[in-house]
Formats: structure tokens, C-alpha cells, sequence
């Protein structure tokens, strides 16, 4: 029998629970002061409960999120609209410089906290050049942009964004806000350093987003800026999370976070702004005109004195770089920033050639020596193996030949490392083969550009004091300098071990489509991985076809056993790459179709060696017969399993991919 007591403390405990569940659906914070948030990057809590995502510091990421995870499904009840929301929030955007703000807020679903890879400038800190625009993303976003960049197809420098799995808007429009009172829309500048609101709805039985600005001090419009309809069913997962994430490039803005409500069961609940953190005050300059005032010369001095010291300890701290004892004996291959800095003009986003793994290259100009170079920016935030680290560097940039791309120094700062390079000025090789809007490549050039990498590996495995791996030969990490010779870069996944011994790798490395059987079962890479390599860029070089090409009938998804095929029924030329219109030399088409075959043989024993395959490019040697129906000819097994740990890429057409070199050293250790 219950007695009142268990009556008591049951309905209690229905209370509580039923508390628990109103407050898991939604939340609401006037100012952050004790908050329980994920901060990440930049971000912080002023002591005044202002929350601030970024600060007017160049090139950098600031995010925040609600800690615990919401629930979109329809397990709640029979008439739960999974994927309905609402939320409500105050913000300010302060330029450094008037004008000129950068980059933006953007409020975001998503199903993880952590972005891999996400970049600044115009990526929000979510995304990077090559990662946008994936289904497997699952990241919804509004973004409020303060500047326009054409790489995203962005409509100017202040709008409102909805983005979806990428930063390429479904929609967007500049910012205003409809006046009840005027009844018309009245715009409004995101750099203004106001504070503002803004409301987000979206309703999952319409399948309609409403997305509305004003003025702090105002009540929400009647009407909507952005009235869309958008199905988040494939997006919106069961487990997201809500917050904003920020960034800032070469111009910088605060972003501050005033307010924020959130409701996952209906209308978020009004800010209250009397309740609101105030922003911090504007640094103003002084206008006074009252001439009768005179500053006696000696105090003009003496502000001049202090004003030239301030300036001389703020440019050494602009140009200071990070040295130890250690680095004595690399002093010739070291760079000065302030040299670098010159060299690019102040890494200007005019001057970013693009973007490669771990970082942007920039083209630039050494004003010492008048030679034009290329400077990639690395994050680092450990010293841990740099001293190793640094010398294999140094032992990178020791390696000489014509058709390998220079690494010429480096220079250290406190978490950032600049590599410096040969600058390319034709970009990567899988431009010209794979992309419509550049110049096709004749059949002489081809097959110059095919000795000239095979000439460089050669080097690499037999002729200098270390055999040299490269384990990642592909048409990306081949770039072509001012007269389209061919050049092998990217030296990130490179190994280094003595002539005679047997390399300790163990760790599959590379890009899909490129590795040897051998590699994907084992881990284990040789010299003859390499050669597995370079027979499938040869075929890539004939074919002016990828490795993979999904697109493709079944029978020809396979590169290497698509030639194969035809090989063995006679019709080997027909895979020449229609391009060329066959302005080819017909036995030197065949013979690098038939050595990229052998050289991508499935056993490692019967592929040649690279002076092997030198003899048979420069016709002085004659290619062996291979055997059409050997066991195992079949190339290529898709899907095949893994073992060991992974540093696998796929093929990209990402210009300059070929300066990322030591990229994966830095991310994955040695």
C-alpha cells in the first residue's frame, strides 16, 4: 500500500522529470557568466558574461557550443516535429579597421564540436578548401558574412547565408530588417559595431526556414529578411550540436555574443535586454579643434620618444621568431620572418596561391635576391620531435635535382612554421590533364614531363646518400614550372633510410588508386611501391583518365585493368586520351601504356626498377613480354581491406597540392 508519503515523493520525482525534460529541449542565457559551454579556439567569456568568439587577431577560429547534444527524432511524442527549432540571439560585429570587418558569425547545427582540417578567413572555422559540400558533413549553418569572396559565390560583403554541408549559400541576401512602423525594409551593416538580433525558425512540417534581423532595441519584424523552404531531414541527424563558430583573415573584427535562447519543442523565448552584457567601449579618436590649446614642444617630445619606443617594440614583436640552440648548424637554411613577411607583402590574401593540407601557400618575392619563391604557413603547437623534425627538413632541402621541387629553408615562429619553396608558377599537373579550362598538354610534353618524374625518383631510390620514399607519386604532386617541365613535390609521406637496409615503415600511406597490393595488406613500402605508383600516373598521362573514375561503366571504373582489357583484346591504342585527337607517336603510346601496366604488375618482383624504366623510356632497352593471362594480373581490388594505421588520401585537383610537403609529418608524428 502507498501511503502519503510515497505519494508525496512520487509526484516529485515527476516534477523533477518533468523539468529535466523542458530543460533538455531548451535553454536561454542573458550573458554567459557561469555558463557551462564548449569553448574552443579564441573564444572566451568576458567577466561581464560578454561572450566573445574571436578577437582582432589575424587568421584565427573561435567556436562555441551548447555541451550536450539535442535530439531531432520523433521518439518524444506521437506529434514531436523532429527536426523543428527556434532560437534567438543578440550579437555586435566590431572591425578593426572601419569597413573592414572580417569574416563573420555563423550559427551552426552540427553533428560534432570538433571541425578536422577547417580553415579561417572565409571557412567560419567549419570547413576548408576541399572539405565543403560533402553530404557526409551533416552541418547546417546561417551565416552572417562581412566579406564578399567569389570562391564561395558569396552576393557582397553584408549577408545572410544559409548554408548547408558547405559555405556555398542555398540562398542569401543582404542584410535588413522590415520597420512595423515605416512598413518597409531598412538595411543594416553588420561592421557597424551595433549590437543586433536575430531569430532563426524552421518548421519540419512545412519544411520552411524564416531567418529575421533588427536592431537590438527592437521587438521581432512582422515579416522575415529570408523566408526559404529547405529539407534538413538528410542533414540533421539524430544527435546535434547547436553554437556559433567565427573567424577572422587578414581582416579582423570582434565577434561578440550578447544573448542566446534555444528551443527544440517550440518558439524560443525572447531575449530580455535590459538583462544583456554590455560591449566593451569603442576606442574613439579625439576631434578637438580648439587651437587656443598649445602642447609646450617639450611635452611633444617627449610623447614622440615614448611613441617611437612603443613602435620599435611592437615591430620587433611583430618580426620575432622562435630559435634554440639547436638550429646553429641549419643557419643557411634558415629565413628571417621579416624577409617572408616583405616577400609577400604581409601574406596578403592576394598573394594565396591556394590551399594544401595543414595550411595556405603564398607566392612571394625574396627582396634580397629578387627570386620569386613560395612560403607555406604550418600550424604547430608542440615542440615534441621538432629538433628531428626540423632536421629532416634540412635533409629534404639538401636533395638537388632538375625535376624535384625545391625546398629551400624554413623559418620558425611561436606555432606556425614556414616552409619555403621554388615557386611553380603552371600549378599541378592534374590541372592540365583533368580540367576543361586549361591548356591541353601535346603528346611531346607528356612524355618530357613522364622522364623528367621518373628521372627525379630514380635519383631518389639509387643516386642519392639515403634511398628516398616518396609513397605518394601521383599527378597533384607533380608540378610543372615556366617552361612545363615536370617536377615531383610534396614530400610529406617521404622516408628516409640507408642504401642496403630494409625500410621500417608500417603505416599505410599514400592516396587511393596509387597504392601498391602489397602496401594495403602489409603497410610495408619499397622502392617498388613507388614504381607501382608511377605506372599508374603513366597510364593517367595516355589516358587522360583518373585512377578511380566512378562515373564510369563497370568495366572501365578500373584504370589499369580497363587498359589491361583492351591490351588483351588488341584495342590497347583506343585508350589513348581523346584530347590528344591522336597526335601521338603510335609505339611510344604503346610502349608507357604497356610499361605503366608493368609497372603496376600486382607483384612486386615483376615490376622493373626506375633505371630500369629510364632504359625503356629513352628506347634503350627493349620493354620484356608480359605475360596477358599470369596469375593475379587483375591490378586492382577496390574496397580491398587495410591493415595498420592509415595516412590515405584521395585524389584532388587542388592547385599547389604540391607545396604541402612535410604536412603529414606535422599531423601524424613521426
Amino acid at each position: 500500500m502507498f501511503n502519503l508519503q510515497h505519494i508525496l515523493l512520487y509526484l516529485s520525482v515527476c516534477s523533477v522529470c518533468l523539468t529535466f525534460a523542458q530543460v533538455e529541449n531548451q535553454f536561454i542565457y542573458h550573458g554567459f557568466s557561469g555558463a557551462n559551454l564548449y569553448l574552443s579556439g579564441a573564444s572566451k567569456v568576458h567577466p561581464n558574461g560578454l561572450l566573445e568568439l574571436t578577437n582582432i587577431s589575424d587568421h584565427q577560429i573561435g567556436r562555441t557550443f551548447f555541451p550536450f547534444p539535442f535530439k531531432f527524432n520523433k521518439s518524444l511524442s506521437k506529434n514531436f516535429q523532429s527536426l523543428s527549432f527556434s532560437t534567438n540571439f543578440a550579437f555586435a560585429i566590431v572591425p578593426k579597421l572601419p569597413a573592414l570587418g572580417g569574416h563573420g558569425i555563423a550559427f551552426t547545427i552540427s553533428s560534432s564540436v570538433e571541425f578536422p582540417g577547417a580553415l579561417a578567413t572565409q571557412y567560419f572555422g567549419l570547413f576548408n578548401s576541399t572539405s565543403g559540400n560533402l553530404s557526409s558533413n551533416h552541418v547546417f549553418a546561417v551565416e552572417l558574412d562581412t566579406v564578399k569572396n567569389i570562391d564561395v559565390n558569396d552576393i557582397d560583403s553584408n549577408h545572410v547565408g544559409i548554408d548547408v554541408n558547405g559555405l556555398i549559400s542555398k540562398e542569401s541576401i543582404p542584410v535588413a530588417y522590415y520597420s512595423d512602423k515605416e512598413r518597409e525594409n531598412k538595411s543594416l551593416e553588420l561592421i557597424s559595431g551595433n549590437p543586433m538580433q536575430m531569430w532563426i525558425d524552421y518548421d519540419e512540417e512545412d519544411k520552411l526556414l524564416n531567418v529575421t534581423v533588427a536592431p537590438i532595441t527592437s521587438l521581432k519584424p512582422e515579416k522575415p529578411l529570408l523566408s526559404t523552404t529547405i529539407d534538413l531531414t538528410l542533414v540533421l541527424l539524430d544527435s546535434m550540436y547547436v553554437g556559433f563558430s567565427s573567424s577572422t583573415g587578414v581582416t579582423t573584427s570582434y565577434h561578440y555574443i550578447l544573448g542566446w535562447s534555444f528551443n527544440k519543442s517550440g518558439p524560443a523565448q525572447s531575449l530580455d535586454i535590459s538583462k544583456l552584457p554590455s560591449l566593451p567601449p569603442r576606442r574613439e579618436s579625439s576631434k578637438r579643434t580648439d587651437l587656443r590649446i598649445i602642447i609646450p614642444s617639450i611635452t611633444v617630445s617627449v610623447v614622440l620618444i615614448i611613441i617611437s619606443g612603443i613602435v620599435y617594440v611592437l615591430r620587433r614583436k611583430k618580426f620575432e621568431e622562435l630559435r634554440e640552440d639547436w638550429e646553429q648548424e641549419y643557419c643557411p637554411q634558415r629565413f628571417s620572418y621579416r624577409d617572408l613577411y616583405t616577400a609577400t607583402k604581409g601574406f596578403r590574401e592576394k598573394e594565396l596561391l591556394g590551399f594544401g593540407g595543414f595550411g595556405g601557400v603564398y607566392r612571394g618575392i625574396l627582396p634580397s635576391s629578387n627570386t620569386e619563391v613560395a612560403v607555406k604557413k604550418v600550424s604547430h603547437d608542440s615542440k615534441q620531435g621538432m629538433k628531428e623534425f626540423v632536421a629532416e627538413i634540412v635533409s629534404m632541402g639538401r636533395l638537388r635535382h632538375r625535376n624535384l621541387v625545391q625546398l629551400l629553408g624554413y623559418c620558425r615562429r611561436k606555432g606556425e612554421l614556414l616552409l619555403v619553396y621554388d615557386y611553380m608558377p603552371n600549378g599541378s599537373l592534374d590541372k592540365f590533364l583533368f580540367r576543361s579550362d586549361t591548356p591541353n598538354l601535346n603528346w611531346v610534353q607528356r612524355y618530357q614531363i613522364l622522364r623528367g618524374v621518373a628521372s627525379a625518383l630514380l635519383y631518389l631510390h639509387e643516386e642519392w646518400e639515403q634511398v628516398v620514399l616518396h609513397r605518394d607519386v601521383k599527378a597533384s604532386n607533380v608540378l610543372l614550372d615556366a617552361d612545363l617541365n615536370g617536377r615531383l613535390g610534396d614530400f610529406g609521406l617521404a622516408r628516409f633510410y640507408d642504401h642496403g637496409s630494409i625500410p621500417q615503415t608500417t603505416s599505410v600511406a599514400g592516396t587511393v588508386g596509387y597504392l601498391a597490393p602489397e602496401v594495403t595488406r602489409t603497410g610495408m613500402t619499397t622502392t617498388s611501391s613507388d614504381v607501382f605508383a608511377f605506372g599508374t600516373l603513366m597510364l593517367e598521362m595516355a589516358c587522360g583518365r583518373k585512377p578511380i573514375a566512378p562515373e564510369r561503366p563497370p568495366e572501365e571504373m578500373i584504370l589499369v585493368d580497363w587498359v589491361l582489357e583492351c591490351w588483351k583484346r588488341g584495342v590497347i591504342l583506343e585508350t589513348s586520351d581523346p584530347r590528344l585527337e591522336g597526335k601521338f607517336e603510335v609505339e611510344k603510346m604503346e610502349l608507357v601504356l604497356k610499361l605503366g601496366l608493368l609497372c603496376a604488375h600486382p607483384t612486386p618482383a615483376a615490376r622493373p626498377t626506375l633505371r630500369q624504366v629510364m632504359q625503356y623510356l629513352d628506347r634503350n632497352a627493349t620493354l620484356p613480354d608480359i605475360p596477358l593471362d599470369g596469375p593475379g594480373i587483375g591490378l586492382v581490388t577496390v574496397g580491398q581491406e587495410v591493415a595498420g594505421d592509415c595516412k590515405l588520401s584521395f585524389p584532388t585537383s587542388n592547385e599547389y597540392s604540391g607545396l604541402s610537403s612535410t604536412d603529414s609529418i606535422l599531423s601524424y608524428g613521426r
